[in-house]
């Protein structure tokens, strides 16, 4: 199989696309990441998400820690290229390092204030390993 679907992404000065990951079924978005050619390859490949961590500087396999993997059902690109959207199936129903289901779970209000309007499900404590 050759890896010549990549070439089609515009990818940024670094060699980044953004990512979007939509829960498949209920269309919700869980949470933006990047993806590099070899996340999006592996992605492919393994059907699981695989991101690229700016912070770390490396691969990132979602759930690596936590176990709240992502299994992919369908990736797209959009009509620029220059963003990708995979539907997945949130593996233990939590995306966000916060414990929360979805990384977008503060909204501004009328004052002008974000509120948070999603609760957190499990302590970040319990989830992640400590480095």
């Amino acid at each position: 199989m050759t890896d010549s679907w990549l070439d089609t992404i515009k990818w940024d000065a670094d060699g980044l696309v953004p990512a979007i990951a939509q829960e498949t079924g209920t269309g919700v978005i869980l949470m933006m990441a990047w993806m590099n050619r070899e996340a999006l390859r592996l992605t492919r490949e393994t059907g699981h998400a695989v991101y690229w961590s700016r912070s770390r500087g490396r691969l990132w396999h979602k759930g690596e820690e936590s176990g709240n993997q992502q299994i992919v059902h369908a990736i797209r690109v959009d009509c620029d290229a220059d963003v990708i959207l995979i539907e997945v199936d949130q593996k233990g129903g939590i995306a966000c390092h916060t414990g929360r289901h979805h990384c977008f779970f503060r909204q501004l209000d009328a004052n002008g204030d974000w509120a948070e309007i999603a609760p957190v499900l499990r302590d970040p404590e319990a989830i992640y390993r400590k480095s």
